[in-house]
């Protein structure tokens, strides 16, 4: 049985939760792989929202075992309340397991993170202030926080001080900050011990087991390909992997585990913070679509930027992740649009390009090329079937899949559950 991991194509945002509770219905195992709480999956279920940032968004699908992998940075304090948010909801839902080897989001990585962002001006790179980036450096630096930590108070005392030992000294001389308090960090990191040590384990050996007994392991990456702190637009990008790669590296199992890679794009593009974007719309048909798709941060709440499809951003993740599969979500919200522009290409200084740049340079300078596909005005929120969709619906699903070069096997056409075409079985 398969080992699926759900990617991104885009710049993030791209309805991965959904694509992922719709899989979730059929697998044995749902696996966070990367990121922190700067990412929000919004699951709608039964005409009811939930914003997930931690917790993987198979979690809401009963029989389904949850787990955070290694390649996650875990703010406690945000896991702890996730999980109480949905058992004041009255969704009661069994406990994530939880990576040893994952690290930890200490309170002072949610300090430096705000006081460099704002340090650096106008080069900021448009963060979430959660603590991610620097909570990712010191797992570099070898300094970092891991949830078996929590299982050795004493190493961690020692692994608090070690780590704001350099810390302090650039909140003070740098920052102009106050110092951090090392037992005051330490007894607030440890006051999650009881809570989550039941839950920490081997993850990797778990993962492995499961699939060598046949079990459906789908892999739940957060961001987005063109987010990729290797692939994607560095710097403007996130800190760890969410490329179908980082679901090997994040949760502790070998590439030959892996069966298929589904890649999710939205029928138009967004994304949020700094950073190219050359379909971007400044325009009323930007704020339409923004309106229209409700385009606004689920984690920060931010307007995200808005713009018109743009295949060379898909095509590139379709080859770098090796994508078998592409669902396409928000296709409802390009009802209505007469004429409908698609970017097949760039112009650099003259010079076309069919294929993204091999620099940032150029695609800092890259104005789109469009063709135009003829929209339809039908409201297409009940269509079940690829069948039941206008003709120049189902056009513009063609259209997509001959120029991001992969077939797109499922299609969102609203934000509930229910509301999914499957063109070709995802399982």
């Amino acid at each position: 049985m398969p080992g699926i991991v759900v990617i991104g194509a885009q710049w993030g945002d791209e309805g991965k939760g959904k694509a992922t509770d719709q899989i979730g219905e059929r697998v044995d195992y749902c696996v966070r792989y990367s990121g922190g709480n700067n990412a929000g999956h919004t699951v709608v279920v039964n005409g009811e929202k939930f914003v997930l940032h931690l917790l993987p968004s198979g979690i809401l699908n009963p029989g389904c075992t949850c787990v955070i992998g290694n390649g996650v940075v875990i703010d406690l304090e945000v896991l702890a309340a996730e999980l109480d948010e949905l058992d004041k909801r009255g969704v009661h839902v069994a406990h994530p397991l939880i990576s040893a080897n994952a690290n930890i989001i200490a309170p002072y990585h949610r300090t430096l993170d705000k006081v460099s962002e704002r340090f650096a001006g106008k080069r900021r790179i448009g963060t979430t202030g959660r603590g991610i980036g620097p909570a990712y450096s010191d797992k570099v630096n070898r300094i970092g926080l891991r949830m078996q930590d929590l299982l050795d108070p004493e190493g961690l005392r020692d692994k608090v001080e070690a780590s704001l030992g350099q810390k302090n000294q650039i909140l003070t001389k740098i920052y102009n900050r106050h110092p951090i308090d090392a037992a005051q960090i330490t007894e607030e990191l440890l006051g999650y011990a009881d809570r989550f040590a039941p839950y920490i384990v081997d993850t990797g050996r778990l993962l492995n087991d499961a699939l060598d007994e046949g079990k459906v392991v789908l892999f739940e990456g957060a961001q987005a390909h063109h987010l990729d702190v290797d692939h994607g637009t560095y710097p403007y990008v996130t800190s760890s992997n969410p490329t179908a790669g980082g679901a090997c590296t994040g949760s502790g199992v070998g590439p030959t585990r892996i069966d298929r890679v589904i890649g999710i794009s939205k029928a138009y593009i967004t994304r949020v913070g700094e950073g190219p974007f050359p379909t971007e719309l400044f325009d009323e048909a930007g704020e339409r679509l923004r309106q229209d798709g409700g385009e606004y941060g689920a984690t920060t709440g931010r307007p995200r930027r808005c713009g018109w499809f743009d295949a060379l951003v898909v095509e590139q993740s379709a080859k770098i992740n090796g994508c078998t599969d592409i669902f396409l979500t928000k296709l409802d919200v390009l009802t209505g649009w007469e004429k409908i522009p698609v970017c097949v290409a760039y112009d650099v200084d003259g010079t076309r390009f069919d294929h993204w740049p091999t620099t940032m340079n150029d695609l800092s300078r890259a104005t789109p090329i469009f063709e135009y596909v003829d929209g339809w005005s039908e409201d297409i929120s009940s269509a079940r079937t690829f069948d039941e969709l206008p003709a120049t619906c189902q056009a513009y699903v063609h259209y997509l899949e001959d120029h991001v070069g992969c077939r797109i096997s499922g299609i969102g056409v609203g934000p509930g559950r229910e509301q999914t075409i499957i063109v070709n079985e995802l399982i």
